[in-house]
């Protein structure tokens, strides 16, 4: 695969890369909102950076402790690795993650495996995803996305970065990518391809600049 579209690539594929002696070439092609939800009938409505960490540690342990029900808080996580775990942890910083609930999976041929349970919507849950991943069961009204710092994750807050957990989305190819794949990303950050990314349901991009990441250096330049 010469390119792949994601939020950007996790602490071990860059690892992984490093040995390797590759780089990856990153191009912003818009923008996106990592984004944690709740049941449409938890009364919390917003939380504070420092809470998702204390809930995510385990410092915080009851919903009524941030202004909610007298409810043990349950949160969900994603398998290691994944875009979404990948940008909770980067929000974590230094403070360790609880462990995430897990569960028995049947597989083919009979087998089992214990994996990270998938998010359940519970009354008392909490999860996490990218917005537009999570905006089809918000318009089933399952679920609700909370505000953070009391700003809540729409396009208008995404696009002037007011949201505190707006994020590029990026083309990423390696270093030296194919015609075919520079034209593919040229396309996308045009005018009409910036028309596509935002029907798709991202915010489009104004200032497009690309960026390389170089053997041991994890930082997008």
């Amino acid at each position: 695969m010469d390119i792949i579209f994601v939020p950007e690539p996790s602490k071990s594929h860059q690892d992984k890369a490093d040995k390797l002696g590759v780089a990856f070439e990153m191009t912003p092609i818009g923008k996106e909102a990592f984004v944690f939800f709740v049941n449409v009938k938890n009364p919390v409505d917003t939380l504070m950076v420092d809470e998702i960490r204390g809930i995510y540690s385990g410092q915080i342990t009851n919903w009524q402790q941030v202004g909610g029900k007298d409810e043990k808080i349950r949160p969900f996580q994603r398998p290691e690795n994944s875009g979404s775990q990948t940008a909770l942890q980067k929000i974590m910083g230094d403070t360790a993650l609880i462990e995430a609930p897990r569960e028995d999976v049947v597989q083919g041929m009979g087998g089992i495996i214990n994996q990270v349970a998938d998010y359940r919507n519970f009354d008392n849950a909490i999860g996490f995803s990218f917005l537009f991943y999570s905006t089809e069961l918000v318009k089933q009204n399952q679920i609700k996305h909370l505000a953070i710092n009391g700003i809540k994750p729409n396009h208008d807050n995404i696009r002037n970065d007011t949201y505190p957990f707006a994020k590029p989305f990026y083309a990423v190819t390696l270093s030296n990518p194919t015609k075919t794949s520079r034209d593919l990303i040229g396309w996308v950050i045009s005018p009409q391809g910036q028309e596509l990314v935002a029907k798709s349901g991202y915010v489009p991009i104004d200032d497009v600049v690309v960026s390389d990441v170089t053997p041991n250096d994890n930082k997008v330049k």
